[in-house]
């Protein structure tokens, strides 16, 4: 006879094996987007290209075209081909000036201080190139690499330059700079049509209350691994993750990079150079 047993221990093996069969099918699907993230989408870089309205800017200067690369990390997981094929995207689209927003390496290794350099030195424009520090950078050795590239690096510091007869002021901060009365010094006296690079979107909040009209940043990568119906869970801490928007009188942009750091991997957030085309704000 039969044990009355049988039957549901039979099913419980069944749901068992259900079990383990979707647990192996969400390991090797993970494990497949990790590779794919590795192998390919980390090396995949986009070149993005948007207009941004932004207040006040003069007519004079509409279609200005901003070339904007950071976060770069050159490291043993980035190589010199890969900032180098970014240099080369942004050459190629002849921007009229270009911003380098911060974390050339890594946790300030300078071995890779000079090769980050060296793979940044073909950047080029009629305007100039203009570049602030990340958290990874030192305050010695990564500015003097880059001004021996022929870049202005702005640390705490602005520049005025005249862009078809009208004045263009860069403001750069460096990344530990948040108190407001420091960023009030840098950008005191600026002329209206004002830029400021920060390497981090938490300055959006000072920017936003000084009414700057303009402002360029990294540090997020975009969260770097951005999850299906999760999001990019390392980066929530930031008012704006990746992309382009306007807040009040300020027009932000936030470039997800073209490096990793931490783990050589993205996952639904490819690197990105971008071309930022910029028009007076229309009513």
């Amino acid at each position: 006879m039969v044990s009355s047993s049988t039957q549901p221990a039979s099913g419980l093996l069944t749901r068992r094996n259900v079990l383990r069969a979707a647990w192996a099918v969400a390991l090797g699907t993970a494990a497949g987007t990790a590779a794919h993230g590795f192998m390919y989408e980390r090396h995949h870089i986009e070149v993005t290209e948007q207009t941004l309205e932004v207040a006040g800017w003069p007519s004079a200067l509409s279609g200005l075209r901003i070339g904007f690369l950071t976060d770069l990390h050159r490291s043993s997981t980035v190589s010199h081909e890969m900032i180098a094929g970014a240099v080369d995207l942004v050459m190629a689209r002849g921007p009229d000036l270009i911003i380098v927003g911060g974390d050339y390496v890594t946790n300030r290794d300078r071995r890779f201080i000079q090769p980050a350099a060296d793979a940044l030195a073909r950047l080029a424009a009629p305007n100039g190139v203009f570049a602030v520090l990340g958290n990874h950078d030192d305050e010695r050795d990564v500015p003097a690499a880059l001004q021996s590239a022929g870049f202005a690096v702005l640390k705490d510091a602005r520049t005025q330059i005249s862009v078809r007869n009208e004045p263009v002021d860069i403001a750069g901060l460096r990344y530990w700079t948040h108190r407001m009365a420091d960023i009030v010094r840098v950008v005191r006296g600026a002329s209206p049509t004002l830029l400021m690079i920060a390497h981090t979107p938490k300055r959006l909040v000072e920017a936003m209350a000084l009414s700057v009209p303009l402002l360029l940043c990294g540090h997020t990568h975009g969260g770097q691994i951005v999850l299906p119906g999760i999001g990019a869970v390392a980066a929530r801490e930031f008012p704006i993750i990746a992309g382009a928007e306007r807040r009040e009188n300020t027009t932000v942009f936030v470039s997800r990079g073209v490096g990793t750091v931490y783990i050589p991997v993205r996952v639904n957030c490819p690197p990105e150079v971008a071309i930022l085309t910029i028009q007076p704000l229309t009513a």
